[in-house]
């Protein structure tokens, strides 16, 4: 049986104040979802104070990116040590933001994973395709690359601690959402390769979610999917109410 997990990614937004503020007004709204792991990713600053906020709660914390290595002259980049140090037990890696903006590439996104397992974290490894990609019928193309390059050289029993996120770009914060059947597809497509590369047990067990304007409104239905493990929730995760309804969806 996978555990369903919702991960809130609060990207660049909420100062220490507004994030303390979101997570103390969240925890009492999610305190009986003992059948959910939850999730939340602040800004770097922000970590300390969200992991003194969450204490003795049953939300855990997350960083939004690493850099593979421990220390060293690395002017802006935070380790997984550091991650660590703060108060993660999660990490997201090689989100479609990363991938767009700063150029991670799957061979860095390996390098991240492989550092931040040893650390470690557990790892959500994001992959996903394009509007043009999907509309040129590439889509699992690009999945098998990404999952493929991301997973190199990572064994069995580090799979253990990774965490897959389905994010089709086209649809991360833009308002539309693959429809139940679209995220079914690609996640059983998905763990297949994840079968393919390791094994079957290892395909039935890794864990699978969703990301792309998740919200109250659709995440029952991508619940109902028997490859859809839960969530990394965007812009509707930055309000209690909101992310609150999302881990509370089978109430």
């Amino acid at each position: 049986m996978r555990k369903p997990v919702i991960a809130g990614n609060w990207k660049l937004f909420k100062t220490n104040k507004e994030a303390v503020d979101l997570v103390t007004r969240l925890i009492p709204e999610v305190k009986k979802s003992r059948d959910v792991e939850i999730v939340v990713a602040p800004v770097f600053t922000a970590l300390t104070s969200v992991k003194e906020a969450i204490s003795g709660s049953n939300v855990m914390l997350s960083g939004q990116d690493c850099f593979w290595e421990e220390e060293g002259p690395f002017t802006g980049e935070v380790s997984p040590r550091l991650l660590v140090d703060a108060g993660c037990s999660h990490v997201i890696i090689g989100h479609s933001e990363r991938r767009q903006f700063f150029g991670d590439t799957d061979e860095t996104v390996n390098k991240k994973i492989q550092a931040a397992l040893k650390a470690g974290l557990i790892v959500l490894f994001c992959i996903g395709e394009t509007l043009a990609e999907r509309e040129a019928d590439k889509t699992f193309d690009i999945l098998k690359r990404q999952v493929a390059g991301g997973l190199s050289g990572i064994t069995s029993e580090q799979l253990g601690n990774i965490i897959i996120a389905y994010e089709p770009v086209w649809a991360i914060g833009t308002g539309k959402t693959a429809t139940d059947e679209q995220a079914q597809e690609a996640h059983a497509f998905i763990r297949s390769l994840v079968a393919g590369l390791y094994n079957k047990t290892a395909g039935n067990k890794i864990r699978i979610l969703y990301g792309g304007s998740v919200k109250p409104e659709n995440i029952k239905g991508l619940m109902t999917q028997p490859d859809i493990d839960g969530a990394l929730v965007g812009g509707a995760s930055l309000k209690a109410e909101s992310f609150s309804a999302i881990v509370n969806y089978s109430a």
